[in-house]
């Protein structure tokens, strides 16, 4: 049997939000995250201010310096949760088979869902059972196979779905941008790009042993999916294991200060998304790669988890120190961090643990 899986994406949704509950937001260019003048970054903005450029992750400055009449807002993680717990209940109402990605977006395995329609109608009343309970639009993508249905519901965002079925998946991939792939960031994206890989038309004419032998175990992956092949199940209690951001160099860096910054923000990258999927980490990692390409993680525990970037800035120089960055200068910095566990679910905190020597 032909799967059928949709993807639901709310449209802006922390921005949305504040616009549905501050009407004189609406029509505005909307940002929420950091404060301007501070350090920060861009949780998310309004359709409004994505004409100038804004874009989630992005520092706060440069939004300012993009968009000076934008409004900033701070973020209130617990009022999502509580609208995201909201949409939760609307995608029970059609199926069991859900598999949430973050407060704003989830999979929904509709399969088996028996005299309800087809799965692009069922698509459509979800978008509209959410509008009725919420207020809030949502976007919504449509396939057999989770790859096809997240890249259809980008296309006619906001407000509005795309429905990919397997005789039009060939010629849907072969004009598509390997930058639209998921899994491919800006760093693999233009590495595809120096090999001559545009779309996934090129990515297709491609074997999947020279594909794996450029990109590794990445390579396997791209190689099914520029053919339609996409066996993922959805998954209702899939766990991430971890949450993590890097920083590449354009030569290598020497300056201390220059690195902690670097950390500081990626540390604050890393806590957006922790905040986004509704998780706490309970272990801090930074990442350092020397210029000889030899790597190095040093790690230590986070008592009790958090998902507040204030809490880890302090560690990141101990950290840092217990490498040799600043005697060999580094090629690449990452923050990452893991023993995740539900916001919702997570004990009462306990007495902060001091840093320990594991590496």
């Amino acid at each position: 049997m032909t799967r059928k899986i949709i993807h639901i994406d709310m449209d802006a949704f922390y921005a949305s939000v504040e616009q549905r509950d501050n009407p004189a937001l609406r029509g505005k260019p909307v940002v929420v995250g950091g404060q301007p003048g501070k350090r920060g970054v861009v949780a998310a903005a309004s359709y409004e201010a994505r004409t100038f450029g804004l874009r989630s992750a992005m520092p706060t400055a440069t939004a300012v310096r993009l968009c000076p009449d934008a409004v900033f807002v701070r973020p209130r993680f617990d009022h999502y949760r509580a609208v995201s717990s909201q949409i939760r209940a609307v995608f029970q109402h059609y199926t069991d088979l859900i598999e949430p990605l973050s407060l704003d977006e989830a999979y929904l395995d509709v399969t088996e869902t028996v005299g309800q329609g087809t799965a692009s109608e069922l698509a459509k009343r979800i978008r509209e059972h959410i509008f009725e309970d919420t207020s809030l639009t949502a976007s919504a993508g449509v396939s057999y196979n989770k790859f096809l249905a997240k890249v259809a519901s980008d296309i006619n965002k906001p407000n509005g779905q795309c429905v990919i079925p397997p005789e039009r998946a060939e010629r849907f991939i072969a004009q598509l941008p390997v930058g639209k792939f998921h899994g491919v960031g800006r760093a693999t994206e233009a590495r595809l790009h120096a090999l001559g890989i545009e779309t996934g038309a090129d990515l297709a004419r491609w074997g999947e042993a020279a594909l794996e032998r450029q990109l590794g175990k990445h390579g396997r992956w791209l190689h099914r999916i520029a053919r339609g092949v996409d066996e993922r199940p959805v998954e209702p209690h899939h766990e991430r294991r971890s949450i993590g951001s890097e920083t590449t160099f354009l030569s290598d860096e020497h300056n201390r200060e220059a690195m902690i910054t670097s950390l500081q923000d990626q540390a604050e990258e890393v806590a957006s998304s922790l905040q986004k999927h509704n998780l706490l980490a309970g272990t801090l990692a930074i990442k350092v790669r020397y210029p000889d390409f030899s790597s190095v993680t040093r790690q230590c525990p986070l008592s009790p988890p958090t998902d507040q970037h204030k809490a880890v800035l302090p560690l990141l120089p101990l950290l840092l120190e217990r490498t040799e960055a600043m005697q060999l200068g580094v090629r690449l910095l990452g923050v990452s961090v893991s023993a995740l566990i539900d916001a919702d679910t997570a004990l009462p905190a306990q007495l902060p643990l001091p840093l320990n020597n594991t590496a």
